[in-house]
């Protein structure tokens, strides 16, 4: 594009002044990265004409060069990362009350983000957001067994080879990797790191990233006084 290399390093290094001179390598280290701090309960309610209500519970996370990366990704699988996963297991087969529910998570360069959406008709609301809290707060005193511990992260180390099938991919994981200041792993290096992650990582990190106290509720749906009945149960939760 229509761009000047030394201009765009002025224009960068004027809001990040810690940022290197031009024609300087960024370095590829692993800085441990707190989760930001000050995160509080909120709640928000959009009414809104719909047949469902699409509802999502989250929190602020760890950042993209923290360590415990790994095993978030692993304590993602277990709770609601895929099929086998305890909320897709416990909302949607066994009580078929949502088609749609999943857990998620994002990393950025500073912060991160933890969530689970559900999609729900009405009169299925309350039982639902009831089953996830009681799904929480299961992982708040045993976030995986031995098995669901294995079977997630093969899950995880399964989707990482697929993902890597095409030059075009594996070549992006390396670009984002440096864009990001983030070490060059190889695939056998990030397997190793992912089967390092033990139960009390899983643990650890799922009492500080769905402690009760820091995790929101938004939705959208046709009756908000319907929504504040339903998220009782995750005010309840204790961590």
């Amino acid at each position: 594009g229509s761009v000047e290399h030394d201009e765009l390093v002025e224009m960068v290094a004027a809001i990040a002044p810690e940022a290197p001179p031009s024609g300087a390598s960024m370095p590829c280290s692993e800085p441990e990265l707190p989760m930001a701090a000050g995160a509080t309960r909120s709640t928000r309610f959009v009414a809104k004409d719909t047949e469902q209500y699409h509802l999502c519970i989250g929190g602020r996370a760890i950042a993209r060069p923290d360590e415990r990366r790994y095993a978030l990704r692993v304590l993602d699988g277990v709770l609601g990362g895929n099929a086998s996963s305890r909320l897709f297991q416990e909302v949607r087969e066994r009580r078929g009350l949502a088609y749609s529910v999943f857990s998620f998570a994002g990393l950025y360069t500073q912060t991160g983000e933890i969530g689970i959406y559900v999609g729900t008709r009405p009169e299925n609301l309350a039982q639902t957001v009831e089953v996830i809290a009681s799904e929480v707060e299961r992982a708040l005193e045993n976030p995986a067994t031995e098995e669901e511990l294995e079977r997630s992260r093969e899950n995880v180390k399964g989707r990482m080879v697929l993902a890597l099938e095409s030059t075009g991919a594996r070549m992006g994981r390396l670009a984002a990797s440096i864009l990001h200041g983030l070490p060059l792993l190889s695939l056998d290096e990030a397997i190793e790191r992912l089967d390092a992650v033990s139960i009390d990582d899983v643990r650890q990190l799922a009492r500080e990233l769905l402690d009760p106290a820091r995790l929101s509720v938004v939705a959208i749906g046709p009756d908000e006084a319907a929504f504040e009945r339903a998220i009782r149960p995750l005010e309840a939760v204790r961590a």
